[in-house]
């Protein structure tokens, strides 16, 4: 019996290309948004896709939403969709704009890289937009300074195009194997000279911001009609074509966002009056409470909270004016929640919850 994993293979054959169990892009098919669909954004930030990141600098406003366009017949129910509401036609020197994605450095140590035994790799992905022209798809190793960078053609507008793109092993520079931040891919979709005016390295060199985007024309900040839409985002190691590709590793929901939640965890009430956490008033102003994260976190998260929240004592409500979160009870796997309240009653147990908010939030962040 023949097993196909992609391309032709005679019987009894079974063709592996893939060197890793779990596919090195986290939630590459979009379908995790934990922070749901944002607008007004001109500035650096993560954005409503999980682990997806976009650079901006003096480049226009834009919105982020997961999209239910998608190619069709290869499984894929999202996308990220990537809106340009106020344009910038005429970006200065120092201007861009690009998507990215980071890695750990002890995820990437099949890349095998600053050895003699370093390994090529292959992005591949989905991508639709509206204009066409050119743009660059960029591996910065963060940890030693060096970049690699490839040009990419959208050819055919309002079309989703699957791109291959093929980057050379680099036998300098290790990844340190740690789990901070190393090599970042980036789609350069805007620019201003600063990051175009110089030669695009096209084998590993060390970073030069001139060469960074070179070629990259694509120009979406350019109107408020403009848009891209990608999805699929797969990397692999070894070369390969549209045709070699091996197909596309579909995790199940439950899997991506637990490797999701590494990264970030935001606890929505999603009800008027949602529970977040069980607690106990230390005194007449505070209730404590504790917030237990489903997954190992990378880093001792920074946390945050939003919107109206109450407390429930027994049968009574109480008010909530303030949430901070204890940086001696922070850890990898749960944090305290120091939560200001009016006329708690010292000992007795309780519920932290939303107060007729249906958007009330509690979020941990561990990015890289």
């Amino acid at each position: 019996m023949a097993l196909t994993l992609h391309g032709t293979v005679s019987d009894n054959t079974v063709a592996l290309d893939r060197k890793t169990a779990t596919p090195l892009i986290i939630n590459g098919d979009m379908a995790i948004a934990q922070r749901g669909d944002q607008t007004g954004v001109t500035a650096y930030r993560y954005i409503n896709v999980d682990r997806f990141f976009i650079n901006i600098i003096n480049l226009g406003t834009w919105s982020f939403a997961q999209s239910t366009d998608t190619p069709t017949g290869l499984g894929f129910a999202s996308s990220l969709k990537i809106d340009c509401t106020t344009a910038d036609a005429s970006p200065a020197a120092a201007d861009n704009f690009y998507l990215s994605m980071q890695s750990e450095g002890q995820n990437l140590q099949i890349l095998e890289k600053g050895t003699s035994d370093a390994q090529t790799s292959t992005l591949a992905y989905w991508i639709k937009s509206n204009k066409t022209g050119n743009y660059v798809v960029e591996l910065w190793d963060r940890t030693n300074d060096r970049h690699v960078g490839k040009v990419v053609t959208i050819s055919s507008a309002n079309t989703w195009e699957k791109h291959i793109c093929n980057f050379p092993a680099d036998t300098s520079g290790a990844l340190a194997n740690t789990n901070a931040r190393s090599i970042m891919i980036s789609w350069a979709f805007d620019s201003g000279s600063n990051f175009t005016s110089g030669t695009l390295p096209t084998s590993w060199a060390s970073r030069v911001d001139a060469n960074r985007f070179v070629g990259t024309n694509l120009g979406l900040g350019d109107n408020t009609a403009n848009e891209v839409l990608i999805t699929g985002v797969q990397w692999e190691m070894g070369t390969f074509t549209s045709s070699t590709m091996p197909p596309f590793q579909h995790e199940d929901a439950g899997t991506s966002l637990a490797r999701c939640q590494r990264y970030c965890f935001r606890i929505v009430s999603n009800s008027t009056y949602g529970i977040f956490s069980a607690g106990y008033s230390s005194n007449s102003t505070t209730f404590l409470a504790a917030i237990n994260f489903p997954n190992t976190m990378r880093a001792t998260p920074t946390m945050s909270s939003g919107g109206a929240f109450g407390v429930i004592e027994g049968s009574s409500g109480r008010t909530v004016s303030s949430i901070s979160f204890d940086g001696n009870s922070r850890g990898l796997d749960n944090c305290r929640a120091d939560v200001t309240v009016n006329a708690a009653i010292q000992g007795n147990g309780g519920m932290l919850r939303a107060n007729n908010d249906t958007d009330a939030f509690i979020q941990a962040d561990a990015e890289l």
